[in-house]
């Protein structure tokens, strides 16, 4: 009796988790804004990022992906892909895990298509999974805390910040990215 009333209440926070994003989604306007200050502090704490975002053929930027969990867990996100410094798509990101996890926390996700056929392959697939239509490289730090500027030559590569700063021990893989209409 009492695993089921468990199992009711973990059923119960997922779906409220996976719920929440759509009480309230932001505004092309907001999202832009967002995205905007997320990039200024890529080039801030990043060193070396800007070389990426210059080399960069598209770059999709998650402000704040909120990820929440107790046993089962769920993260959600909104941000914009942009071409040539201009926003050209919206789109959300969602996961799911399950394992030991017990919490909440927010993080920006920033994913580089470092050449034009990778931009390509992901803008004409809908509902893109990492992992499974594509592979992003997640950058690791190099020594002296700059970015291993070796991973250039990865067609889709991936940074994440959270408080802490630049993180290296998270995967993107089995994260949803989907087109939004705003």
């Amino acid at each position: 009796m009492q695993s089921r009333f468990i199992t009711y209440l973990l059923c119960t926070f997922v779906i409220m988790l996976m719920s929440a994003p759509l009480t309230h989604a932001d505004s092309a306007q907001e999202i832009d804004i967002k995205v905007d200050a997320a990039l200024e502090r890529f080039r801030a704490e990043v060193q070396g990022g800007e070389r990426f975002l210059q080399a960069a053929a598209g770059v999709m930027v998650f402000p704040s992906v909120l990820k929440a969990g107790f046993g089962i867990g769920g993260e959600y996100g909104e941000g914009a892909l942009r071409i040539g410094g201009q926003t050209v798509d919206y789109y959300s990101t969602a996961a799911a895990s399950i394992g030991f996890q017990f919490g909440a926390q927010s993080k920006a996700v920033f994913v580089l298509f470092m050449d034009e056929q990778a931009l390509q392959s992901f803008r004409n697939t809908a509902g893109w999974r990492a992992g499974v239509d594509g592979s992003i490289n997640l950058i690791r730090i190099g020594a002296g805390a700059s970015v291993d500027t070796n991973n250039l030559q990865d067609p889709v590569v991936g940074f994440v910040l959270t408080n802490a700063g630049l993180m290296y021990n998270l995967t993107l893989e089995g994260s949803k990215f989907t087109r939004l209409e705003k």
